[in-house]
């Protein structure tokens, strides 16, 4: 795989070089994690009971040394290796493999997220999806776009209209579980299922609403400018506008109106 399908994005502004280097370290991902999918590997526990593969590090260990070469002075905050300058000015956030388990499960619904940050606003998200060769790109101020081709939410504002999507039920539990219950039970159809790939089908406008919580900041970082530039909304469960810090609970709708309607069962 390489860069071909990102230069086809029109992007020409002030980001565009910073874009470019994005492109570059999605297609550095995708040959690592390509080159290891559906084939033996040796799966870890981690910590908190997650997944963890040789593919999951060293996708991202070569990630960081590409962000090291080419901009020694950015900071990188991943998922598998200790944060470096997490206080810079110019920031990465990454996650190698979001969905290790569909990995190890040989589903190709896992990706590649990339964020880039400058003065603690994300100026740069990606969505990669290596094994079905699709890859999204969000730059501020110039949209959102799917393989080279801008791409836009759907116009669906009542939530008996909706698809909405979530990874699974199962990470719900408590009141975020009778939350989530009473919010699709109002929607028109239930999928689950994709991690990050149900954020870029609410960009590409075939999904309406997604809801997730117990996410980290590699974990949604570079969903805020996709969903956002692709004309949709995207909050905590309180409404608020996501950062680094954020609560973990994610609402990512294709409208405000669906959005309004959303938080009245979830906060």
């Amino acid at each position: 795989m390489n860069n071909a399908i990102f230069k086809n994005a029109p992007v020409t502004g002030q980001w565009a070089d910073l874009a470019a280097f994005t492109g570059e370290l999605a297609d550095k991902a995708a040959c690592c994690t390509t080159h290891h999918f559906r084939k033996p590997i040796e799966v870890h526990t981690k910590s908190d009971n997650s997944p963890v593969t040789f593919a999951d590090r060293e996708t991202e260990r070569l990630m960081r040394q590409m962000i090291t070469d080419a901009y020694p002075k950015h900071g990188v905050l991943g998922e598998e290796h200790a944060n470096t300058g997490a206080d810079s000015d110019n920031l990465w956030v990454i996650d190698p493999i979001d969905g290790t388990k569909s990995f190890i499960s040989g589903l190709p619904l896992y990706g590649t997220l990339i964020a880039y940050l400058q003065g603690q606003q994300v100026r740069i998200g990606a969505i990669s999806m290596p094994s079905m060769k699709e890859f999204w790109i969000a730059v501020e101020g110039e949209g959102c776009f799917m393989n080279g081709s801008p791409c836009h939410v759907s116009d669906c504002r009542e939530l008996a209209d909706a698809i909405l999507m979530a990874t699974s039920p199962e990470y719900f539990v408590g009141d975020n579980l009778t939350r989530f219950t009473n919010l699709s039970k109002q929607t028109r159809v239930r999928r689950y299922g994709g991690d990050c790939y149900t954020y870029a089908m609410v960009a590409s406008g075939w999904a309406d609403i997604v809801v997730e919580c117990g996410l980290q900041s590699y974990d949604y970082m570079a969903l805020i400018p996709v969903i956002e530039e692709a004309g949709g909304v995207v909050t905590d469960w309180s409404g608020e506008k996501l950062n680094l810090n954020s609560d973990g609970t994610i609402i990512a709708a294709a409208t405000p109106e669906l959005h309004r309607q959303a938080l009245e069962f979830l906060s």
